[in-house]
């Protein structure tokens, strides 16, 4: 008898030469895609099987072949499998499928090339071309990855996973406002991701959108109220705003939640030292210290304390942990020469003294210089170009040398970092040397500013309000031109020393008639030093300007943050580091313009006793 197909309860059969009834390939398909959803590995296998005994080359019968081998683990299977069905028919999902598989083996350049062809199959599939990015992300070619997670969302604007990773790369390559903008897409659609939320916290801080940052945290410890990160977030966020009392409660809680968590403790100990609360911050360092005794950033915190308060003989030799700290100094080369630390002697030995922080601290402590000479060693003396001329003079350097990366410095017996220098020699508050290392700056350089500043028949006040704005702490030390405006009215020529102003200032800078603006020929500090020497004050935050002018020996009148910077000691308003320095502190309030106000009325009366200066 012939064999003839049928329908029989919905499905396709076919009549077997028995007249038993046998399904079609497609449903046989159909039966152990079921058998896959419930688990039923053999069972589908056997459908699979009878589909293609009916019909070897049944695309869809293979791909599901490769399915089940995918979940049997059997990824080689699932590879040959795969390859069949497309080559049968290259639909997406079976180019997916064999992807995904290629990519779990490792096969990751394979895998691109089976996305790179459903691609080209199907170009505005922005499910595939998130795939692309995975796997360009897997080969460590994120930039590639990003531009494919990219193009997702040119598709798809909503797509939310393609938005997470483009977030995350653009994040990684310190995009951070389109990586906002990235992760809001996912918070649109899902509003209480808490990761995708906790991604925009951390880039919104990157930002200094402080205010979005903490409505962000808040939102996050809503969503975790558990977790104890959840709540080190809304208190540093807190801090970031300056509200550290109220950042205190929300490290508190962290803790109480998991006691012992070295971010948070840190966090906290840099709060309670925004707040002068310096016993206190002492007391979370040792405790970080107790918990982790190699940890180097509480030691270095901690050893800013001390140095605060006056305790040198710990405070120097606790500072030597910064070495340990992975991101700090990075030009200073890790000699292989030993460093000394001033307990060998060097009479007869070369030493290499190198610059490892900022100008102002390597203008502070270069007053050690002499001294080391004075032990019998030659000095060599490394530091950046703009230092160069005026440090070459140092009494004791053989040689001054600019640091450039490819520096090849000569051959040396020991080296010692500038700011280590104030632990070599032992310091104390008693035995800090004078300031009177610098020899005075060139005559010629002098005469040529006091021509171009012309008749001083006024007070000359030299003005610096803001130091380098990727310092640390620079928002706390640094003010806008703006809040120096009370002082301009005075009967006084105000010079500008001021380095590459910020953009706001600089417009501002140019309207004011009563500030002389000659920071553009301030080529060096020894440019620098010689104008100086021709102001009666200098009036700066603190910055690198401050510390030459007091080295100088000129009047300096430094105004500081709240907390103030370790070198100026606590509530004081000299300096045993220089003899010329007034300082002037912000109070409570952390504002800058109290500060101006006091400067204002130091300055009248110094205007008032002020007589004109011959020729």
């Amino acid at each position: 008898m012939g064999r003839s197909d049928r329908k029989q309860g919905g499905k396709s059969v076919a009549g077997g030469s028995d007249g038993v009834p046998t399904l079609s390939p497609a449903a046989l398909y159909e039966a152990g895609l079921h058998h896959l959803g419930a688990g039923q590995l053999l069972d589908a296998q056997l459908c699979c099987q009878q589909a293609l005994e009916l019909d070897p080359g049944h695309a869809d019968s293979l791909y599901l072949m490769g399915l089940i081998s995918l979940q049997s683990r059997q990824h080689d299977h699932a590879v040959a499998w795969l390859s069949q069905a497309i080559r049968q028919t290259p639909k997406i999902d079976y180019l997916t499928s064999l992807g995904f598989t290629l990519k779990q083996m490792g096969r990751l350049d394979d895998a691109l090339a089976v996305f790179d062809k459903a691609i080209q199959l199907k170009p505005d599939d922005a499910e595939l071309w998130k795939h692309l990015g995975g796997v360009l992300l897997a080969l460590d070619r994120g930039a590639e990855a990003l531009l494919s997670y990219q193009h997702a969302l040119s598709i798809d604007p909503a797509h939310k996973e393609a938005a997470f990773q483009s977030g995350l790369r653009l994040h990684q390559q310190q995009r951070d406002a389109e990586a906002v903008e990235a992760f809001t897409v996912c918070l649109t659609q899902q509003p209480n991701d808490l990761t995708a939320l906790q991604m925009r916290a951390k880039c919104l801080r990157k930002l200094n959108r402080y205010p979005d940052y903490l409505a962000d945290t808040e939102r996050a410890s809503t969503l975790a109220p558990a977790d104890p990160l959840a709540c080190n977030n809304v208190g540093d966020a807190l801090v970031c705003l300056g509200r550290h009392a109220e950042a205190l409660s929300w490290f508190d809680r962290a803790l109480s939640l998991q006691p012992g968590m070295i971010e948070v403790l840190l966090n906290k100990g840099f709060a309670l030292l925004q707040l002068r609360r310096f016993a206190d911050a002492a007391d979370v360092y040792q405790k970080i210290l107790a918990i982790d005794p190699g940890n180097a950033k509480a030691a270095w915190q901690l050893a800013h304390v001390e140095l605060q308060c006056g305790d040198y003989v710990s405070g120097w030799a606790r500072r030597e942990a910064r070495w340990n700290m992975p991101d700090f100094s990075p030009e200073y080369p890790r000699f292989a020469a030993p460093k000394w630390l001033g307990n060998e002697d060097i009479s007869g030995k070369t030493i290499l003294i190198e610059e490892d922080e900022g100008f102002g601290d390597t203008i502070q402590f270069a007053r050690y210089i002499p001294q080391v000479a004075a032990r019998g060693a030659k000095v060599i003396l490394v530091v950046r170009e703009a230092l160069r001329p005026l440090m070459t003079g140092i009494a004791g350097v053989s040689q001054c040398l600019a640091f450039k990366p490819e520096l090849q410095r000569p051959a040396f017996d020991m080296h010692c970092p500038v700011m280590s220098l104030p632990l070599a020699f032992g310091t104390t508050l008693e035995t800090i040397p004078p300031a009177t290392y610098l020899p005075p700056p060139p005559a010629d350089r002098v005469s040529a500013w006091e021509q171009r500043l012309g008749s001083h028949q006024r007070l000359r006040v030299g003005l610096v309000w803001s130091g380098n704005p990727h310092q640390g702490n620079d928002r706390h030390r640094s003010m806008p031109l703006s809040t120096l405006l009370p002082l301009l009215d005075l009967d006084a020529d105000f010079i500008s020393l001021q380095k590459e102003p910020r953009p706001a200032d600089q417009a501002l800078l140019i309207q004011q008639s009563h500030i002389i603006d000659v920071s553009g020929d301030l080529t060096d500090f020894v440019e620098t030093a010689a104008l100086i020497s021709c102001l009666d004050v200098v009036i700066s935050v603190c910055t690198s300007v401050a510390h030459l002018a007091a080295t100088l020996g000129r009047p300096t009148w430094i105004m500081l943050p709240y907390l103030a910077d370790w070198r100026w000691l606590r509530d004081r308003d000299d300096s045993p580091w220089y003899g010329s320095a007034r300082l002037f502190h912000q109070d409570a309030s952390c504002r800058y313009e109290p500060v101006v106000e006091r400067v204002r009325a130091e300055l009248t009366t110094a205007i008032a006793g002020f007589g004109p200066r011959a020729a």
